[in-house]
């Protein structure tokens, strides 16, 4: 049996009635963007659904926790990377491949940072690594570039996405037409075993 406030996942229960206000069903009280955003911080699970029709508005209440923290001055997303975002928008295929490869890298940096933070105990009071960090650093650049390129058709990162050319014809020079569905999924799962063998030197 679910506790109270969570659901079937074990994720709280957050409602969002028409006034705009957010409340929180585990602990009973009204709460706000920020407390979510601490939550999300924490580490804690939850659904966010509209206490009105019931469905779940989990995914725009995250982005409005989003732009709430760039409006403050956490830029932490670049020009490049929005408009390229925003020009995806459309494209049955990226669109489908896209999220895939956003979690794919999260989950890579996210070892990463993991990597330094030990690091940093574990030199506590003696010269700090850099060239460690300098070293991940560029690997991850150099990985989020390979897979930017793989979605935008070659064209460098930071750069507006170029829109999908039409089907290219029988008598089309190899090369000319865009990569199949197929072919973006096999370099999807090669940069995916890149990230799992780049974790595995770092533990070794």
């Amino acid at each position: 049996m679910a506790e109270k406030g969570k659901g079937a996942d074990g994720a709280i229960t957050i409602k969002k009635y028409a006034n705009r206000r957010l409340y929180n069903t585990a602990t009973s009280s009204y709460v706000t963007l920020d407390h979510l955003c601490q939550m999300v911080k924490d580490g804690v699970e939850f659904t966010v659904f509209d206490a009105k029709t019931g469905e779940d508005i989990t995914r725009s209440v995250l982005t409005q926790i989003i732009v709430e923290e760039e409006s403050k001055g956490e830029n932490l997303l670049p020009i490049g990377f929005l408009r390229q975002i925003i020009g995806f928008y459309g494209d049955s295929v990226q669109k489908f491949l896209l999220p895939q490869y956003l979690e794919l890298m999260m989950q890579a940096f996210e070892k990463n940072r993991s990597e330094i933070q030990r690091h940093m105990h574990e030199t506590f009071g003696s010269v700090f690594p850099f060239g460690q960090m300098e070293e991940m650093s560029k690997q991850n650049i150099a990985m989020f570039e390979q897979a930017m390129k793989m979605f935008t058709g070659g064209q460098d990162a930071g750069k507006p996405a170029a829109r999908p050319e039409p089907e290219a014809k029988p008598d089309a020079k190899p090369g000319a037409s865009p990569a199949s569905s197929d072919e973006i999924l096999r370099e999807l799962e090669e940069l995916k075993r890149q990230v799992n063998e780049l974790s595995g030197k770092k533990r070794s």
